[in-house]
């Protein structure tokens, strides 16, 4: 069903609207409107809420974001986390920002500098490792290097599938150095050589410009290393690495003690600041004069009282909840607030993909629940074909546990099975006729009618249309008491009487056209097909009236409405068939185990069509034969100003 809606109007002083905004942010239950459409209040002009610290409490929020990214993360008690958010959320929004920005102070300038030296350190511990494996390999050719002042000394690491590139180097730096080099090569592993180079300083620029055309892996030590012995050079090297490691422990360590002492403190204020950031996104629709704020919204009638009282609990008599008197119009235009039980939100789920409906409608979620697993039930009605769909929907609904439209429709499917077992138990359907072969089950006769439904068409046919007369009838019967809320309300009070006249004509010209035709067919007494058409007559200047002269029309329509539920019969006779066929040609086989899977397929195809066209048919049934008699939809829902987690309270 719908919640009735009504609308709201808050006022305060300027100083609580941070924690009113955080109270209702929490809460849920009130959807924003824009307050400046009201015009004035109390004769004051209203004019649009602007908030100024928008900027600098998203800058806020990101400074204690960059300052938990830096620190290591360490497991949290969430009972510590929520009183450290219980503390800064009853501050005063000052307070609260002097807080932050107390504590962005102290830590940031710290966390900073701790990253940055984090990043050095790891950036030269990347090169020195770097360094050091190319030193450990080229340190064999040291003994091999002349040993010469003014002198450069480079390595090379060349791929030993471009060795030749030995010889092209050795030529090029003979002209650019006029001779004054010495180039010595080795092999490193099985894939590498390495090349040590030493030339005069003077050509160094040369030298090296070459070299990055050749495009090969030239070394250049840090200055601190050149001229100095490769195996100094490697010692110095791992002295660094060990001086590096010591101070990244240390770093790290220092890292660890703050986001011990101080993560609690910076999670809860991020949840708090992201909350006034939330906040600060509806404030533009808040209307303000010199000293207040105003603000007006939906909310449902529910929740109304527990809303108003904890305001008043919080603020005293500074803030005060105000109901405003609205027109038809308005409430027809008021948000759509679902509030059905638990076995009905996958029903509710349907009609809010379809079409929400308009706060004033009648909603039929809960009789969608009552009929149309019934329906489905209907068609299916195999105990074996329930069991297996129940199984079906069951490890969709396992496999798919995030997603809520597979959660709503597993539902659906698995209510739906049930009633599909409980009418196989009725037609003595478990695999088709293999229960009552089997001697496990038979076809329960009520009325005198043994409910086989191979044997029993046209009785099922009758009781297939016998329910779309109720389904439809039903439909017609509250399309009238839809206009009758209109009339109540004062709204549309001519269209929704020519509608009272249109379906209640409808009503009286079926029944009559039904009572005609089986009098006809000698169903009932003949003499009473005079009633009938006299009832069709009686009815005619009420379609007219309702309808125009086209609305006589609407009774061919409405009777192809009511016909449709045929299709009850007609799929569940498929159903059924096809059954008989999988167990008949199974049969016949003369090897057993081709029976067997001959007959599985044949079932298996007859599961899968027994999920898809049951549902769907039924589906039909209701938004097309039913709702099209009383529903309009094209409602908004209900979207309150809400954390995500936030329960309606």
């Amino acid at each position: 069903m719908l919640q009735k809606m009504m609308k709201i109007q808050v006022i305060g002083p300027q100083e609580d609207l941070h924690n009113v905004m955080d109270l209702l942010y929490r809460k849920g239950t009130v959807q924003i409107e824009d307050a400046t459409a009201e015009g004035t209040v109390g004769g004051v002009m209203l004019r649009r809420m602007s908030v100024d610290e928008a900027d600098s409490i998203s800058a806020a929020l990101g400074k204690i974001g960059v300052i938990l990214l830096t620190l290591p993360k360490i497991s949290l008690e969430k009972k510590e986390v929520a009183a450290a958010f219980e503390k800064f959320r009853a501050m005063e929004h000052a307070e609260l920002i002097s807080r932050t920005n107390s504590v962005i102070s102290e830590l940031d300038p710290v966390t900073r500098n701790l990253a940055s030296s984090k990043s050095e350190i790891e950036l030269a511990l990347a090169n020195l490792t770097r360094y050091e494996k190319i030193i450990d390999k080229i340190r064999p050719l040291e003994s091999t290097l002349p040993i010469l002042e003014g002198f450069e000394v480079t390595v090379l690491l060349i791929q030993k599938e471009f060795k030749d590139l030995l010889e092209v180097i050795r030529s090029n730096l003979t002209d650019i150095t006029r001779k004054q080099f010495e180039l010595i090569s080795a092999d490193v592993d099985e894939s590498t050589l390495a090349a040590v180079t030493i030339f005069n300083k003077k050509y160094s620029e040369q030298v090296h410009s070459f070299l990055f055309t050749q495009n090969v892996n030239e070394i250049r030590l840090p200055p601190e290393y050149l001229g100095k012995p490769f195996s100094e050079v490697y010692t110095l090297i791992e002295q660094k690495k060990s001086d590096a490691t010591q101070e990244m422990t240390r770093i790290n360590t220092e890292l660890v003690k703050i986001s011990t002492e101080r993560s609690v403190e910076l999670t809860a204020l991020k949840q708090i600041l992201e909350d006034r950031n939330e906040e600060l996104g509806v404030f533009s629709r808040l209307g303000q004069t010199d000293y207040t704020f105003v603000l007006i919204g939906w909310i449902p009638k529910k929740f109304f009282k527990n809303t108003q009282n904890e305001l008043r609990d919080n603020f005293g008599g500074r803030v005060l909840v105000n109901e405003i008197p609205i027109t038809p119009e308005e409430m027809a235009n008021a948000p759509t607030f679902y509030d059905n039980p638990r076995i009905v939100k996958p029903f509710e789920y349907l009609m809010k993909v379809v079409s929400p409906a308009k706060s004033t409608e009648f909603d039929p979620s809960p009789l969608m629940a009552i009929f149309l697993p019934i329906f489905f039930g209907l068609m299916v009605g195999d105990i074996a074909y329930g069991l297996i769909i129940i199984g079906i929907a069951l490890l969709i609904k396992w496999k798919m546990a995030g997603v809520d439209w597979a959660q709503h429709l597993g539902n659906i499917v698995i209510m739906g099975a049930l009633w599909a077992i409980f009418f196989g138990f009725i037609f003595g359907e478990f695999f088709g006729n293999l229960g009552q072969e089997m001697g496990w089950l038979e076809p329960v006769t009520f009325m005198g009618i043994t409910w086989d439904r191979v044997e029993a068409i046209v009785p099922f046919l009758l009781l297939a249309i016998t329910i779309g007369i109720f389904h439809v009838f039903l439909g017609l019967g509250i399309g009238v008491l839809n206009a009758y809320s209109e009339i109540s309300c004062h709204r549309h009070v001519a269209k929704a009487k020519k509608h009272i006249c249109e379906k209640v004509g409808m009503m009286i010209a079926i029944t009559g056209l039904i009572i005609a035709i089986c009098a006809a067919a000698v169903v009932i007494p003949a003499s009473l097909i005079v009633l009938g058409i006299i009832m069709i007559v009686l009815a005619l200047p009420l379609l007219i009236y309702g309808g125009g002269f086209f609305g006589t029309f609407e009774i061919i329509s409405t009777m192809g409405n009511i016909l449709s539920y045929a299709r009850i019969m007609a799929i569940g006779m498929a159903s059924v068939i096809l059954a008989l066929v999988a167990n008949t040609l199974g049969g016949m086989a003369e090897v057993a185990i081709v029976g067997f899977v001959i007959a599985a397929l044949l079932h298996a195809m007859n599961i899968v069509l027994a999920i898809f066209s049951p549902f769907l048919h039924s589906l039909r049934l209701h938004l097309v034969e039913f709702d099209s008699k009383f529903y309009a939809g094209g409602g908004k829902l209900y979207s309150p100003f809400k954390k995500e987690d936030s329960g309606n309270s």
